[in-house]
């Protein structure tokens, strides 16, 4: 073969696969040409269902390699018992509610309720064995049974 003939047969191998080439890409471009067009059903999506994973635990009962020893068991931690107290006396329910101040006199009443009962008190009264000792805006001492008790303010 001359080297004129083996150059236009290379040529027409390459012009013929570009040519394949560029009609597969105008054909996907252009689908309307096709007259074969399939309808597209659609169906009802269903989420597969996953399965949960299978988990393990390493239990290392071993003697460890570098020290020879074997490990320690761990003992059940034994639940404490709780003790009661030995107080006698019911406990007295006595809430902190709020407080009213004169800005003239410097007086100051405040609002506490002792076991379901409200009641208004100024310093150093007593209401059903409760003696209001001291208090502000945010807590009030009290004393009962011979007990001293700080009371935050409820809201």
């Amino acid at each position: 073969m001359k080297k004129n003939q083996k150059t236009y047969l290379l040529l027409t191998v390459v012009l013929a696969i570009w040519g394949i080439l560029g009609f597969k890409i105008v054909k996907t471009a252009n689908p309307a040409s096709d007259q074969n067009i399939q309808s597209v059903i659609s169906e009802k999506f269903e989420p597969t269902e996953f399965k949960e994973r299978d988990t393990f635990s390493i239990v290392a009962n071993y003697r460890d390699p570098f020290l020879g020893t074997l490990p320690k068991s761990k003992k059940p931690k034994k639940p404490k018992r709780a003790t009661q107290k030995k107080d006698t006396l019911p406990q007295r329910e006595i809430l902190y509610t709020g407080f009213i101040a004169e800005s003239a006199s410097g007086n100051e009443i405040f609002f506490l309720t002792i076991d379901g009962h409200q009641q208004l008190m100024a310093k150093n009264e007593v209401f059903r064995k409760v003696k209001l000792l001291s208090g502000d805006s945010v807590k009030v001492k009290v004393q009962f049974d011979g007990k001293t008790k700080t009371i935050p303010l409820t809201q």
